[in-house]
């Protein structure tokens, strides 16, 4: 039998190059796992102390001494003294290093509030443990003083902070710093962390008073007449009423015009527009009104949700929908912690529902630079325009009738309501 034929082998020219071999996986930055990993230090050089000066002026002092005297006591004051400052060197290095730091972000944060940072800073060390170490999350901050960790132990608490600006922040360093042993000079390093948050609007404190709701049509009642469904009381006919309203079988039982009153409804809702359509923002100034009407926004939606509305929120990218409850308020938050200035548009923002309140904010454009108005259940930012149902206020009261505090009725019931004598 022939010999059965083998598969040929490839042939492999000399130009072509091997096949490139995969990297291996790097992990991506975001949040640590549950126990800390051993990173690298990275020094961050050494700090002399007055305490540490000092010293160092008393050993130069005594060393010029001993040279002009050739006292052999001297020599040896002066080689203990240079003893303690290499003895000092090598503690602190060693007292900062061999850590590993790991830091767990809060669920919210918010811009120009303090938040606590929990931390998890363990020791690696065999032979010695650490002492008086300083713990911060940035160099200008105010440090965390941790007086004692053992061998191959860990300490866990709470740090504060505090970020100036929403949006996506990133504590890519935990500083770790130590005066161990004598004080005379400051040694620290730096541990990778990656701890990465989004960073909410400032929420102002809500206003006081609590804004008039719409009147026209709604879900619940409010135990005042209105337009509602539920009946209110019977009371005699008066001109101008309208003749719908008539109970004709008590008018038939009495023999005189009776009139149903109908309670008002309220609306458990609002919706916010917020015109992000404002072009670029070239000074501080803008920007930070901008920044100011972001956080008005924030405070409107975090309030009406507290109090139980549903709210909607359209931009000029994005919308999100009617909804009530913690989901919609994180949504919300998220939302206006990520939004960004636009290229202006003429034409205006649509709510979802024509018969919610609106709440409109926009950055005015005119020549004076802005001015203060009442936004409902927020603090009045400079150059921000509240508007109700589309209509203008004046000193934070719309003009239309039916609304109040930047909330509007829908048209409609709102020329219904100015139609009708005495409402």
């Amino acid at each position: 039998m022939p010999p059965a034929a083998s598969s040929p082998r490839p042939l492999r020219l000399p130009w072509r190059s091997a096949p490139p071999q995969q990297a291996p996986p790097q992990p991506l930055p975001g949040s640590l796992p549950g126990s800390p990993r051993r990173r690298r230090a990275t020094p961050e050089g050494i700090r002399i102390t007055t305490v540490g000066l000092w010293y160092v002026l008393l050993t130069v002092m005594v060393a010029i001494a001993s040279t002009n005297t050739g006292n052999n006591a001297l020599y040896a004051v002066l080689a203990v003294m240079f003893a303690v400052l290499i003895l000092s060197g090598l503690l602190s290095r060693q007292n900062v290093r061999g850590l590993a730091v790991e830091l767990t972000a809060p669920a919210e944060v918010f811009a120009n509030r303090p938040f606590e940072v929990g931390f998890n800073l363990a020791s690696r060390g065999w032979l010695l443990p650490r002492w008086f170490l300083l713990l911060r999350l940035a160099r200008e901050a105010k440090p965390l003083l941790i007086p004692y960790l053992p061998r191959r132990g860990r300490s866990s608490g709470r740090i504060e902070t505090m970020v100036p600006r929403r949006g996506p922040y990133r504590l890519p360093y935990a500083h770790v710093s130590s005066l161990f042993p004598f004080g005379f000079f400051r040694k620290g390093v730096r541990y990778r962390s990656d701890m990465a948050v989004l960073v909410f609007p400032e929420i102002f404190p809500a206003a006081a008073s609590r804004s008039d709701e719409a009147e026209a049509m709604g879900e619940d009642a409010s135990r005042r007449p209105g337009w509602g469904h539920a009946l209110f009381s019977l009371r005699a006919f008066r001109r101008g009423d309208d003749p719908r309203g008539i109970h004709w079988k008590q008018t038939a039982r009495t023999g005189e015009i009776v009139y149903m009153e109908r309670e008002a409804e309220q609306v458990r809702r609002l919706s916010i527009l917020f015109d992000n359509g404002v072009g670029e923002l070239a000074d501080a100034a803008r920007r930070d009104r901008f920044e100011r009407l972001v956080s008005e926004a924030a405070t409107a939606a975090v309030d009406h949700l507290a109090r139980g509305y549903e709210v909607e929120l359209v931009t000029r990218d994005r919308v999100l929908g009617f909804a009530a409850g913690h989901r919609q308020r994180l949504a919300a938050l998220e939302l206006l912690a990520t939004i960004e200035p636009l290229p202006r548009r003429r034409e205006p923002l649509h709510a979802g529902d024509p018969r919610a309140p609106q709440l409109r904010i926009h950055l005015e454009t005119g020549a004076d630079g802005g001015r203060a108005l009442d936004v409902p259940g927020a603090a009045a930012a400079p150059g921000a325009v509240a508007t109700a149902g589309g209509v203008p206020t004046a000193g934070g009261v719309p003009t239309a009738p039916g609304a109040k505090a930047g909330l509007a009725a829908p048209a409609a019931d709102a020329g219904r309501a100015a139609r009708r004598p005495g409402a």
